[in-house]
């Protein structure tokens, strides 16, 4: 089991320690709801360095990330990042991933815990440009400051203006007396602020200096309870829950991560599939009776036929109520369809509704 080097601070906070990705890592501290609150309301720290980091150089380092991924990072420029996918050959999806273009011969890949061997084989195994590959996983610590204080609270750290970063930007600079450091001003939470690239030898006097800057804002260590609860609310994707290696893109409602404007692995099959159409999608639900979606079970239309299955599901904690993301055949994907989903053996009514449940 690897462990961050944050592990210690963790287990003094009295973080519950879980087994995530191969790592041990923060649950919760003191508690999923309260937690999620912060988020929404304040500041919160996630200590996600279980992240996997690749680094791609060279002149053909933009040739590379073009054929593997499906969106266009043709039209990244510098300090600017982008969502995108990496399609699997066979219809589904290797990973879901950020990428950052440092400059016009040099890109920075943010990748799953969970997948970081298999995506780093799979991008290898289609580097046949001699782009220079680095995998810098082992090397970094990445810290999650989210909530709509972030920048207010962390700006005494730094020279960078983070006020005024824009959504899927980032710089470089130094931040709490550490130079060099990536500020990216992405996250999985849908309630602002920043992620932290940095050395794992400055990450605990950066934690601490954090914390300081944010004392006065009611800032609070957050575990991975809470990130989930968080980015379902926005239905954001989890690899491994809402897509994987046998869901397509475009079932995920993930078109518009997926350009036919070039060449890219799949992209023949997934420009058929757009032509002809998908035979299941996506949806995202909210309970209309009471009951807790979970991954796994079954939707049912209202004659107790299944037609789809749930992904991802939790009581929303701003929202106070069921809601979930699941694949459900195409004739009962449309916005406001009655569906039920099969908890304890018994259909409980939902309906099909637009994201983010959330809404600010």
């Amino acid at each position: 089991m690897k462990k961050t080097a944050l592990n210690d601070i963790h287990i003094l906070l009295g973080a519950k320690m879980v087994p995530f990705a191969g790592f041990s890592m923060p649950v919760q501290y003191e508690g999923v709801n309260s937690e999620h609150d912060t988020v929404r309301s304040g500041v919160g720290v996630f200590d996600v360095s279980h992240m996997g980091e690749f680094e791609l150089k060279g002149k053909n380092a933009l040739a590379l990330i073009q054929k593997v991924s499906s969106n266009d990072a043709s039209i990244l420029v510098d300090g600017k990042a982008q969502y995108s996918c990496m399609p699997n050959g066979k219809g589904g999806i290797v990973d879901d991933l950020i990428i950052y273009r440092i400059s016009e011969n040099h890109y920075f890949l943010v990748v799953n815990a969970s997948n970081i061997e298999k995506d780093w084989n799979w991008i290898s195994s289609h580097n046949d440009l001699g782009v220079e590959m680095n995998n810098l996983s082992d090397e970094y610590s990445l810290l999650a400051i989210q909530g709509p204080k972030a920048a207010e609270a962390m700006q005494a750290l730094t020279s960078i203006d983070l006020s005024s970063m824009v959504y899927y930007t980032f710089q470089f600079g130094t931040f709490g007396e550490v130079e060099n450091v990536m500020i990216s001003a992405t996250g999985y939470t849908g309630s602002g602020g920043f992620e932290i690239y940095v050395k794992n030898k400055d990450v605990i006097s950066i934690w601490n200096k954090v914390f300081e800057a944010g004392k006065s804002y009611g800032i609070k260590p957050i575990g991975l309870a809470a990130r989930d609860t968080l980015r379902l609310e926005m239905g954001f994707c989890l690899y491994g829950n809402d897509i994987n290696d046998s869901t397509s893109p475009l079932e995920a409602g993930l078109g518009w991560i997926t350009k036919f404007t070039k060449e890219f692995v799949d992209s023949d099959y997934l420009r058929a599939q757009k032509d002809s159409g998908v035979t299941r999608k996506l949806v995202a639900f909210e309970m209309i009776d009471r009951g807790i979606p979970r991954h796994d079970y079954r939707i049912l239309d209202a004659n107790n036929q299944s037609i789809g299955i749930v992904t991802s599901g939790t009581m929303s904690p701003s929202m106070k109520l069921g809601i979930g993301l699941g694949y459900v055949e195409v004739a009962h994907a449309g916005l406001e369809s009655e569906i039920f989903i099969e908890i304890r053996d018994k259909g409980v009514k939902a309906k099909i509704v637009k994201l983010p449940f959330y809404k600010k």
